[in-house]
């Protein structure tokens, strides 16, 4: 297989978009990465995005994108797997390139979710429908499951879960694409309304409309769009069980510790190599409960890590969410596995600005699907 690199990015700034369409938004973050990337032409295109048909009433997303975009005839896929859909975008649009079959690829995610829908049942379609949702279960009930089992478990504490939220907040003040960039203190989580218990608002992701792009070519050509390519070392890719209740333990997502080693072995690399991961934090419990299952700490020792500011830029073992995660920069559900991959080619090629990790050259980027039902893995490496 070929050596894929990404070369280019673009985004939009995440939040409230009402004066934008879903073609609209989707079309201004693929522009910036073509132009970024220095580009002049496209082999294939693959777009995340997990409910447009629910949130605008728009599906059939692969074909509308390349039309809008201006790029037809070529070839474009839609891809769902709930809230991981832009990282398995990403993820497809690697093997693209590295099969031999393209060579230029853009990788884009969108998702436009505050036209009227009903946001809560739209995201309830990645639950299992007939045992979880038709007994009323939402995600956040299913994330203070898990919340529960771990604090039961672990003793894992609620002043940990805000300590996530506030360093979150704290990285995303500083990323301009960022929907909430208003810093927070653990008193204001901790008093913020009950949505589901021990989970409260200032736990949860926000809705938010948004898009994210960036271009992968073989790193044979790399070289001739830009001096800093970043090398995607690793792809992988898990899945399981949609519902809760079938699981063994509600405290490890198996989805996430099989692809993680799947990961760390075909790069041959161990979690202490990684030097910063972006994690799918779509509830607080969720970065603690990712972060011991990739490895990074020992069961039980994700809560108190972040308390210990392990996890923080400044002096952190490994630096989690330096783009404020969804919890601060926004969660278009599509469009979040992309944009974790932009915050780690920023991060590689020294372009994070107040963000910036020092001596960053491997990032690691974890996105899933639901209650963590998929789950894909994505390794970069500065070149």
């Amino acid at each position: 297989m070929k050596e894929v690199a990404v070369i280019g990015f673009g985004m939009t700034k995440f939040g409230e978009l009402w004066n934008k369409s879903i073609k609209d938004i989707f079309v201004e973050a693929s522009l910036g990465a073509i132009d970024n990337a220095g580009v002049d032409h496209i082999d294939s295109i693959y777009v995340g995005a997990m409910s447009s048909g629910i949130f605008v009433g728009q599906e059939h997303l692969g074909a509308v994108m390349s039309d809008y975009l201006g790029m037809n005839p070529v070839p474009s896929t839609r891809v769902e797997s709930a809230c991981a859909s832009g990282g398995i975008s990403f993820r497809q649009a690697y093997l693209d390139v590295a099969s031999g079959n393209s060579e230029i690829v853009l990788a884009a995610g969108v998702e436009k979710m505050n036209d009227g829908a009903d946001v809560t049942a739209a995201l309830a379609t990645a639950a299992d429908q007939e045992y979880e949702v038709y007994n009323g279960v939402t995600f956040p009930g299913l994330y203070a499951m898990i919340a529960n089992a771990h604090m039961h478990e672990y003793k894992t504490t609620r002043k940990q879960l805000a300590a996530v939220a506030v360093k979150n907040h704290s990285n995303g003040a500083n990323n301009p694409n960022a929907q909430f960039r208003n810093i927070i203190t653990v008193d204001q989580v901790l008093n913020s309304t009950l949505v589901a218990d021990p989970l409260r608002l200032l736990d949860c992701s926000p809705v938010t409309d948004g898009g994210a792009a960036v271009i992968l070519c073989s790193m044979d050509i790399a070289k001739k769009f830009t001096d800093t390519p970043v090398k995607v070392v690793v792809s992988t890719q898990a899945s399981d069980t949609i519902s809760l209740y079938e699981r063994e333990t509600f405290t490890t997502l198996k989805a996430v510790s099989k692809a993680a080693e799947k990961a760390y072995k075909q790069a041959n690399l161990k979690p202490e190599n990684v030097d910063l991961a972006e994690l799918h934090d779509c509830f607080t419990i969720s970065e603690i409960v990712v972060s011991e299952d990739l490895g990074f700490f020992e069961k039980g020792c994700g809560g108190p890590a972040v308390e210990e500011g392990k996890t923080s830029i400044e002096g952190g073992e490994i630096p989690i969410n330096t783009s404020g995660g969804l919890k601060s920069k926004g969660h278009p559900v599509g469009a979040t596995g992309i944009a974790q991959i932009i915050e780690l080619y920023e991060q590689l090629t020294g372009q994070a600005g107040k963000r910036q990790v020092k001596n960053a050259h491997i990032g690691l980027a974890q996105n899933m699907g639901g209650s963590g039902a998929s789950c894909t893995i994505n390794i970069l490496e500065a070149v």
